[in-house]
């Protein structure tokens, strides 16, 4: 039997995928919270996958497909179980998934501080684009558009 198994998450995962995140992964997000994984997860079930052991979460990434474009988030994986292929084995679930949906390219997102990440990022072949640049805004779901 294997050291760990993959799987998409599902609700009842939520609070421990938190929990994994605020240990093992880079930085937090706008949607680390049990609201924002709940709606990943509503809208599309299969995007998050985790690799577990014993019910215990060592590793996960977001392979969100939007039918046109093809994103990885929220790659990490415990520091207690690197270095045993467990990334590159959600990295392949993750392509895998893309080129069931027709996907042609994906992209990650990597915190520009974040060295250990890019040097993984540049291990899976990724390269860097420095002609893009992200561009980001809050929705305030509260505001109203003028009338």
């Amino acid at each position: 039997m294997s050291e760990y198994e993959l799987r998409a998450a599902r609700p009842e995962d939520i609070d421990a995928v938190l929990a994994f995140w605020a240990e093992a992964a880079e930085g937090t997000s706008i949607s680390d919270d049990r609201a924002g994984v709940a709606r990943l997860l509503e809208r599309d079930p299969r995007a998050l996958i985790l690799a577990e052991r014993e019910g215990a979460v060592l590793g996960t990434v977001i392979a969100g497909w939007d039918g046109w474009r093809c994103h990885l988030y929220r790659l990490a994986v415990h520091p207690a179980a690197r270095r045993r292929g467990i990334g590159t084995a959600l990295l392949d679930a993750a392509h895998a998934r893309f080129a069931e949906a027709g996907g042609r390219r994906v992209d990650a997102m990597v915190l520009e501080h974040n060295e250990l990440g890019q040097s993984a990022w540049k291990a899976a072949g990724y390269g860097r684009e420095d002609q893009w640049r992200r561009w980001t805004r809050p929705l305030d779901v509260t505001a109203r558009p003028a009338s």
